[in-house]
């Protein structure tokens, strides 16, 4: 029967824990990251179906990385926010 080698074991088990720390220090900012991108994605959709509808009346906003996070995150008041920035600056 085979010797049980207990440094491997102790390295191993050290290894587990290294890795368990790291994910529970890192999993905050990931998730964070991940719902700022959502929300992201979701104010990109939202700025397209708004400039499909708005085109009719004359209203269009630009699709772009800060305007989508605006409306992402604000939602509709975000829209009406950047249709009122749009209008002050012409």
């Amino acid at each position: 029967m085979p010797a049980i080698d207990w440094n491997l074991l102790l390295a191993f088990a050290f290894g587990l824990m290294v890795l368990y720390l790291l994910a529970k220090i890192l999993y905050l900012p990931l998730r964070i990251i991940a719902r700022l991108l959502l929300n992201a994605i979701c104010g990109g959709l939202i700025l397209v179906i708004f400039n499909l509808v708005g085109s009719l009346w004359g209203y269009q906003i630009g699709v772009n990385l800060i305007t989508a996070m605006v409306v992402g995150i604000m939602g509709v008041p975000g829209v009406i926010m950047l249709l009122i920035l749009q209008r002050i600056t012409g």
